[in-house]
């Protein structure tokens, strides 16, 4: 069993960065790859970023390279997402999902445990 809690959303202006922490509970977290996703309203959930257990390989949704970056700290059980020229259309709640998965962790349904998601807004 992992248990996931996201922090570091909030209000930003367009251009501006934020750094969210997805932290994790669970003595096999060193072992499962992490995703991003976010949800705006009206919208489906959308993959952003993922890492795989080790941190030697990540994937990225094609809006997002070059912007967001994906990481983590096993040590202290935390994957990061780091998110620079933001843009109001990233404005969405953000959740992190873990997977036993090494591979193919691109898909929401390739998720097992979800966190309770956090809020980011950029404005225009």
């Amino acid at each position: 069993q992992v248990q996931l809690v996201e922090s570091g959303g909030g209000l930003v202006q367009a251009g501006g960065s934020l750094r969210l922490s997805c932290a994790a509970s669970g003595r096999t977290f060193r072992s499962y790859s992490v995703g991003w996703f976010r949800q705006a309203p009206g919208k489906e959930r959308e993959f952003v970023a993922a890492i795989n257990w080790s941190g030697g390989t990540t994937y990225y949704a094609d809006s997002m390279k070059g912007r967001f970056t994906i990481s983590r700290d096993n040590a202290k059980t935390t994957v990061y997402l780091q998110m620079n020229s933001l843009k109001p259309e990233d404005t969405a709640v953000y959740y992190c999902a873990a997977t036993p998965r090494a591979y193919t962790i691109t898909r929401s349904s390739d998720y097992d445990y979800w966190g309770q998601g956090t809020q980011v807004t950029v404005s225009s």
